[in-house]
């Protein structure tokens, strides 16, 4: 009787020391998702800072520009508009979207946006005299500054989500991860030179590159 009870001890504590391995295994495990899920957010929010900087920039490029004699009213009013569209797509700023529909959209509201600013960019080009106006120096430097940012942090943010979407879809997540809310979460689309950030330049003695709209 002594020999069964310690032999039903034993096999309990093996079964107990056994349960104790896997739940440390899956508590590792979902504590990597949670960690995971954070730097895609944080990437998001660091994404969110420099397109939303773009956009402050926006209303003093067009302030600057505007003053020019006879500029061109078709391009700031095209400009003023794609900035306000960027603005009717609502994203949480602090969490990473799940959608891919809602990380479309807001991503042809931001192309719409940069091939807005590309054409006032080439238009002004031909108001040789905003070359000589210090607040124009100081938004082409600003202007440089942002869109290398912009390519850098989608970067980041791509490589964060790749990171996680591998997590979610790797043993043992794949079993619990969607239970527990850890789904999937969509990248920014590369189109055509988007490895490229537009360049932000006012050469007044070389004529316009041709832009795609």
């Amino acid at each position: 009787m002594n020999k069964f009870a310690i032999g039903c001890g034993g096999v309990l504590v093996m079964l107990l020391f056994i349960a104790l391995v896997i739940g440390l295994f899956f508590w590792s495990s979902y504590n990597r998702l949670v960690t995971l899920d954070q730097e895609v957010n944080k990437r998001w929010g660091d994404v969110q800072t420099v397109y939303q900087r773009r956009a402050d920039l926006i209303p003093n490029l067009v302030s600057t520009v505007s003053g020019a004699a006879n500029f061109e009213k078709s391009t700031l009013t095209e400009i003023v508009q794609a900035r306000a569209s960027v603005g009717q797509v609502k994203i949480d700023p602090n969490n990473a979207p799940t959608d891919p529909a809602k990380l479309a959209a807001f991503e042809q509201a931001q192309g719409q946006l940069s091939s807005a600013l590309s054409r006032l960019l080439v238009v002004v080009e031909r108001y040789p005299e905003l070359k000589a106006t210090e607040g124009f120096r100081d938004l082409q430097a600003q202007l440089e500054g942002t869109e290398n940012r912009i390519s850098v942090e989608r970067r980041d943010f791509n490589a964060a989500v790749q990171n996680y979407n591998t997590a979610v879809k790797s043993f043992p997540a794949v079993f619990y991860a969607g239970a527990f809310g850890f789904n999937p979460k969509p990248y920014f689309a590369a189109s055509s030179g988007a490895e490229t950030p537009p360049k932000v330049q006012f050469d007044f003695n070389k004529p316009a590159a041709a832009t795609n709209p």
